[in-house]
């Protein structure tokens, strides 16, 4: 029985790889020449193995590129996830903690390769897999405005913000985020950390200006002092 064991664990591993070189290789198939004009050979030629490797694990295009964009998505999440839970807790130095959670969303998981590609995928087949892509849509975008919907909340309820819909308001910061780097990444550019900044600064700052909450601003604003001798 160890023997046993011992020889399907290397096999296992090595059918594990396999899958893992053919998803990496049909994501750039894909990726560059869209559903219809990838070939399986040139997958096969880009994982270094065969065809028929090819369609022992995947049955066929169709279904490969479905594991494809899963793949991306559950990868997405997950650095999503833990980006989320760097989300500022308290009003000490909010607007620049927003800038900064800002920044590393947008760069970890909207500009970065995964996003990319993402973006480029919905572009180009979105309109034939509208049923895989909206799966990716609740997954992906809805997931992220609901978490980001209950930290609002959370800062809300402590007073630091008033904001009457939470749903809205994250919404509208992701929107905020994006506002300066969409030209850059619609032409398949990748923002510079300084255009990450200076996107993110700007967009906490309209974000504060819709959203702080009154006695927050008067509490911070200066306290005019009499001056002696002068009379009202």
């Amino acid at each position: 029985m160890a023997s046993k064991r011992t020889a399907t664990g290397p096999a296992q591993r090595g059918q594990c790889a396999k899958r893992l070189s053919i998803l990496e290789a049909a994501a750039d198939v894909f990726c560059r020449q869209g559903f219809a004009a990838a070939s399986i050979d040139e997958i096969a030629m880009g994982a270094c193995v065969s065809r028929q490797t090819v369609y022992n694990h995947y049955g066929e295009k169709e279904t490969l590129f479905m594991a494809v964009v899963e793949d991306v998505m559950a990868r997405m999440n997950a650095t999503l996830f833990s980006i989320l839970s760097t989300f500022p807790e308290n009003s000490d130095n909010l607007e620049e903690d927003l800038a900064a959670f800002s920044v590393r969303l947008n760069k970890n998981c909207v500009c970065n390769h995964d996003g990319k590609f993402l973006r480029k995928l919905v572009q180009m087949e979105g309109e034939r897999y509208p049923h895989l892509f909206e799966t990716w849509r609740q997954q992906g975008p809805c997931k992220l405005n609901s978490a980001l919907a209950a930290l609002f909340a959370r800062l809300g309820q402590d007073g630091v913000l008033k904001i009457d819909d939470f749903d809205v308001a994250a919404r509208q910061f992701v929107a905020l985020g994006n506002a300066d780097l969409q030209m850059i990444t619609l032409l398949g550019g990748t923002p510079t950390d300084e255009e990450l900044e200076s996107a993110a600064r700007n967009a906490v700052r309209t974000f504060l200006c819709a959203y702080s909450h009154p006695a927050k601003e008067k509490a911070t604003s200066p306290r005019l002092v009499p001056v002696p001798g002068l009379t009202a």
